[in-house]
């Protein structure tokens, strides 16, 4: 029985994927795990892997586990079914149906502005007004030094993570990121051939002893943060933390990227890292997070001595964002109607981190901010509260796919800002509490 107990096992596993208990992309249990659970050994589940893996059910990689095949982990973290027939919990935008009537106005303005100099090529990443747009809304929430002239435009901040890491690294560099990081960087690190190694974190943030270990024997030639709001942690760093991190980046000869798209949600301005450390930190903010993300404007505020190089980077790879987006943007910018819908958007999140607080049963620490970090109740696991989770149209993130080293996670992340309506939310975030109080044994069979 034992040599084909793991084809009976494979077979149970396979009935699972096709009924959706094991989603496309999900991490299967480890072999001890489910040996435990199924009252057999690693060995034979081993096996029954190896089988799955030979007949492209799942995939497996070393040091991360086994896998549903299906779409990139970027993609289970970013999902967008048909809202109005799910409660969405995965997805990191504002709250569209308040932006809507402020970009209506804006394009309109914008298509009255057109002209041959608007919609044809230029130097540079774009056009000098939109690129003084760009510092203004930087400053506001608390960038210095931005001038027209080292602030260069790009397609939203993923797009300048990308250009950044083919910039400043090449295949094989190491890059330094949050312990718990947002998983577009390290998308564009594994497709990009980039070893990322996590620093220790805080409820400050990034600690800057570890940082200094972390540079010391990992050579990074790169070091990324998220700052404000920090994705998945909601964590804020301080003035202080952050002068400490520009300290550490300035005894090293490694480059600081802060990813400060979050900043308009903080309470009051907190300085940029970047203020500190001008010469040796690019910082990237955009629109997408504070009115919406198929606005796709982004600004780069770089080192003078690099504005050529990046420049030239941008050129190669997208040549010229488009004009049309950001004659909208800057008339926005101008007119403080940006400004106007990011402190509406904060505003909203708030509201709803407070209904949040007044209907979850399981205590946590975020309370700020687009989202929460949730624990998980003794005996649940991320990958399998996602699959239950899904099965009631609830769509959450686990919280492995923020891990650079893809461990299991006992937490995931919940967007309160995706779902239509309050009432809605409130609708979710009850039929999740129910499942977050149940009793795990009585929900998964074998």
């Amino acid at each position: 029985m034992s040599e084909n107990k793991f084809r009976q096992i494979a077979s149970a596993i396979e009935s699972r994927i096709d009924s959706g208990q094991y989603p496309p992309n999900s991490r299967l249990p480890t072999h001890r795990d489910l040996a435990e659970e199924l009252e057999t050994t690693p060995a034979t589940v081993a096996k029954a892997y190896k089988l799955l893996v030979e007949k492209n059910y799942v995939e497996s990689f070393v040091g991360r586990g086994t896998f549903v095949k299906g779409n990139t982990e970027l993609d289970q973290v970013i999902q967008a079914p048909d809202l109005e027939t799910v409660y969405n919990f995965s997805i990191l935008q504002p709250c569209l149906a308040q932006s809507l009537p402020w970009l209506q106005a804006a394009f309109t303005q914008a298509s009255n502005k057109l002209s041959t100099d608007l919609i044809g090529y230029t130097e540079f990443s774009g056009h000098q007004a939109h690129r003084a747009a760009g510092v203004q809304w930087a400053a506001r929430y608390g960038l210095e030094k931005g001038t027209p002239e080292n602030t260069l435009l790009v397609d939203g901040a993923q797009n300048a993570l990308s250009l950044l890491i083919i910039a400043l690294t090449k295949p094989g560099d190491t890059i330094a990121v949050e312990r718990l990081t947002y998983p577009g960087i390290l998308a564009i690190a594994s497709l990009l051939g980039r070893r990322v190694v996590g620093v220790d974190m805080d409820d400050e943030g990034m600690l800057p002893e570890h940082l200094k270990a972390v540079i010391r024997h990992d050579k990074p030639k790169l070091v990324v943060t998220i700052p404000s709001h920090q994705n998945p942690t909601g964590v804020t760093m301080p003035e202080a933390r952050r002068k400490q991190i520009a300290d550490v980046i300035t005894a090293s000869d490694v480059w600081l990227v802060e990813d400060d798209v979050y900043a308009f949600l903080n309470s009051e301005t907190i300085p940029a890292i970047c203020n500190w450390i001008p010469e040796q930190s690019f910082h990237i903010t955009s629109l997408s997070k504070a009115i919406s993300p198929a606005l796709r404007c982004g600004f780069i505020k770089v080192p003078d001595s690099q504005v050529a190089a990046m420049n030239a980077h941008i050129r190669a790879n997208i040549w010229l964002s488009s004009p049309i987006n950001y004659i909208a943007a800057a008339e926005m910018i101008t007119n403080g109607s940006a400004f106007h819908v990011a402190g509406l958007q904060q505003q909203i999140a708030r509201q709803r981190q407070q209904i949040a607080q007044s209907v979850l049963s399981v205590p946590y620490t975020t309370s700020h901010g687009y989202h929460i970090w949730l624990p998980l109740p003794d005996g649940w696991r991320a990958e399998r509260f996602v699959m239950e989770a899904k099965s009631r149209d609830l769509i959450v993130s686990s919280g492995s796919y923020f891990c650079p080293d893809s461990k299991e996670s006992d937490h995931i992340r919940l967007s309160l800002m995706s779902v239509s309506s309050d009432q809605k939310l409130e609708e979710g975030l009850s039929k999740l509490d129910q499942l977050l109080q149940s009793e795990i044994n009585t929900l998964f069979h074998f």
